[in-house]
């Protein structure tokens, strides 16, 4: 590796302290977050009730211009700034502490005995109905977003930025908001949401394929996580993989029947082990931290032997 990769090793890890430190900005402040109101402009206005091929073509059309022009309008800055501008780009596409804070948030009026408490602190991060979920329910549910999330949110864009420096990151992390807020098999997003959920299964394709093999070596159990790598299924090419490997070395069971907008939707059982407890929200967040600090280690280890 040149000089120029040894500094994307040092910006991968100087961006998560930084997110250690600085946490994600209030929602009225972050970059995301103004992203997501523009994409939800850009949806109520091109999302009409049209033939199912033509809503296709506007979804790409919509997906394309939210992509892209964040893309080309960021180009001159990346440009400009280089390190420090690529390090605070880093910073902004993550969200290790936002993740470890919300499952926090959970976690401890889950164990206070206060399940109200922990089904709004849930309903902030899952699409699932939350009303009705018992104390082991919420558990399940927290451990699989804070696996999937830990892919989603950390891991992956650490990928991207390696793989296709900070525009790429950047990119990942709008693909993969445009996935969150379009890619629904509901009647407003089969059509429209088409590309936006596929381009999100391409691109966390193999960073989720990496992030599984990680939750395999550091969660403990890692035979039983290593034969889930090999047989999980799930109705989603990366998710059930995530959570399934993530599960089976934390010796938990997930996965099963929820409901989501109303509708009953039977799901495979991820992993192997008991059932989750409050205890388990926190034991997967250490997981995904654990992850990020290896693969910081890893690149940081493969520049410092390249560059001597």
């Amino acid at each position: 590796m040149g000089y120029f990769e040894y500094d994307l090793a040092v910006a991968c890890a100087l961006a998560l302290l930084l997110d250690h430190w600085l946490g994600e900005l209030p929602n009225s402040w972050h970059p995301l977050a103004w992203f997501g109101q523009a994409a939800q402009a850009l949806e109520q206005n091109l999302n009409k009730r049209l033939k199912r091929r033509l809503l296709v073509w506007r979804g790409a059309l919509a997906w394309s211009l939210a992509v892209g022009l964040p893309v080309l309008l960021l180009a001159p800055f990346v440009l400009w700034s280089g390190f420090w501008g690529a390090c605070a780009v880093l910073y902004f596409t993550l969200g290790l502490r936002s993740l470890g804070q919300h499952a926090q948030a959970i976690a401890e009026p889950l164990k206070a005995g206060n399940i109200n408490g922990a089904r709004s602190a849930l309903s902030m991060i899952v699409s699932r109905d939350t009303r009705n979920l018992d104390a082991q329910q919420i558990s399940t549910a927290s451990v699989e977003s804070s696996l999937e999330n830990g892919a989603d949110a950390v891991l992956s864009a650490l990928f991207w930025f390696v793989v296709a420096g900070p525009l790429g990151a950047v990119a990942y992390r709008l693909i993969n908001t445009l996935d969150a807020m379009w890619g629904y098999r509901s009647e407003r997003f089969e059509a429209f949401g088409k590309v936006a959920a596929r381009a999100d299964d391409v691109a966390n394709w193999l960073p989720a394929r990496l992030t599984a093999l990680s939750y395999c070596l550091l969660g403990g159990q890692w035979r039983a996580a290593f034969k889930t790598l090999r047989h999980q299924r799930w109705y989603s090419p990366n998710a059930g993989l995530v959570m399934g490997c993530g599960a089976a070395s934390l010796e938990l069971r997930l996965g099963g029947d929820a409901i989501y907008d109303g509708v009953h939707k039977s799901r495979p059982v991820l992993g192997a082990g008991r059932p989750a407890s409050a205890a388990d929200i926190l034991r997967a967040i250490a997981l995904v931290q654990r992850s990020a600090i290896l693969w910081c280690l890893l690149l940081l280890g493969a520049s410092f032997g390249q560059n001597f």
